[in-house]
Formats: C-alpha cells, sequence, structure tokens
C-alpha cells in the first residue's frame, strides 16, 4: 500500500498573515503537521503543496517534499483544496509514481498527532468505502440551534422536541478538518468533495483545533504548554 500524504498550504492568509509558517513555541505551524506525517507508519511520501517560496523552503527544511510550486490560480481565494491536491497527484503520475491513498493533512488543524493518522489510514484500508473524514462530536448541540427569519421569529434547525434531557441528545458529529484519506482510483478527480467523504474516522475534541484567527493561537499554545508539562 502506498500512501501520499499533501499539505496544502497557501500563502495568502487575511486572518493571520503568514499562517501557516508563524512561530508557535518556537516551531512554524505548519511544523507540527509535517512531524506527524514523517512519524506515520504508513505514508510513503510527505508533501507540500503551496503557492509560496518561502514555504516550500521551511517545508523543505522539515523533511516534507515541495517538487513543484502551486500555480497562482489554484492559490487564489476563491480555488478549491480538492484542485491543488488533484494538480499534485497529476504531477506524480506525470513522473510514473502512483500511489493507492491520499491523505490530506491541513496544517491549519495542528494537534492531530501521528497515531490518528495511522488509525484513519488503517480503518480505510480494511474498509469497502473509498474515502475518509475525520469528526468530532459536537460540543453545541443542533437540537438547541435555530435560525430567525425576516420578521424575527425563531424557527429550528432540526425537526425534534427540544423538551430532553442533554443525556438523552442524539449524538452529532462535525468535520473537524484533521484528516482526509481517498482512495486514487477513476473516481478521484476535482468533482470530489473531501467534507463529503463517506467513513468517519471519530477524534476527540481535544485534538480538533482550527487555527483560524489570533486568538486561536494563544489557545494552541496553553495546549502544547499543557502537552508538554504533563508528557501528553
Amino acid at each position: 500500500m502506498k500512501v501520499l500524504a499533501i499539505i496544502p498550504a497557501r500563502g495568502g492568509s487575511k486572518g493571520i498573515p503568514n499562517k501557516n509558517i508563524i512561530e508557535v513555541l518556537g516551531k512554524p505551524l505548519i511544523a507540527y503537521t509535517i512531524e506527524q506525517a514523517l512519524q506515520s507508519k504508513y505514508i510513503s511520501k510527505v508533501v507540500v503543496s503551496t503557492d509560496s517560496q518561502k514555504i516550500a523552503d521551511v517545508s523543505k527544511e522539515l523533511g516534507a517534499e515541495v517538487p513543484i510550486l502551486r500555480p497562482a490560480y489554484l492559490a487564489e481565494d476563491h480555488a478549491k483544496t480538492i484542485d491543488a491536491i488533484v494538480h499534485m497527484v497529476d504531477y506524480y503520475k506525470a513522473i510514473g509514481e502512483e500511489y493507492d491513498y491520499v491523505v490530506v493533512l491541513q496544517p491549519t488543524q495542528p494537534l492531530r498527532k501521528s497515531w490518528h493518522i495511522d488509525e484513519a489510514i488503517e480503518k480505510i484500508s480494511k474498509s469497502s468505502q473509498d474515502s475518509l473524514v475525520s469528526v468530532c462530536q459536537v460540543k453545541e448541540h443542533p437540537i438547541l440551534m435555530r435560525t430567525i427569519d425576516t420578521e424575527g421569529n425563531l424557527n429550528a434547525l432540526l425537526n425534534e422536541n427540544s423538551t430532553v434531557r442533554r443525556q438523552d441528545f442524539k449524538m452529532y458529529y462535525k468535520v473537524n478538518g484533521c484528516i482526509y484519506i481517498n482512495k486514487l482510483d477513476q473516481n478521484f478527480d476535482t468533482t470530489v468533495s473531501l467534507n463529503d467523504n463517506k467513513l468517519a474516522y471519530v477524534m476527540e475534541e481535544k485534538y480538533s483545533l482550527d487555527i483560524d484567527e489570533p486568538f486561536d493561537l494563544e489557545v494552541l499554545k496553553l495546549i502544547l504548554e499543557y502537552e508538554v508539562s504533563n508528557e501528553l
């Protein structure tokens, strides 16, 4: 089984400038994902897809490969991640390197561990499904969520009676962005929606932090410091 890990990391970032390589406790953010990918038992090659030469240089220093830079049109705000992934997969096909699975690991989810990656790969390899996505249980239960119409009235998101004990709530999950795995067959192309991958790999919410704004970086630092002090 040959597994290609692709870490998508474009240079543009509005919420946090240079987010993917911003320093967090002495290491660039992307390092936390590259390191865990390199520690996987199953990943054959770790590659970074980026349009930024600076990100490429940092990634290479950390042990990842960056064989080509992403074209500018695949790094614009409206560009889809799947397009960049297919672009990289096609590059390797063109030079004669074929893989069985592609694993997409976003650098903005830095708390996933190598054993998460390995468990997810093991799960899909034993399944009849051709795609997998990591999820975590939602903290804010959708049974209590409402929309507000134009007249200011509340409408329930779910068609269920919300007068129920919390311990009796059905379990709901959200895509946490940590791990996407797809079988590389004739069905894998730019029409694939990674968030709609079928097989679920359930992770604890504490590993699902998404770095989107400066506050998230402060939370990340606290978690990492706690991990170090408690040898987690």
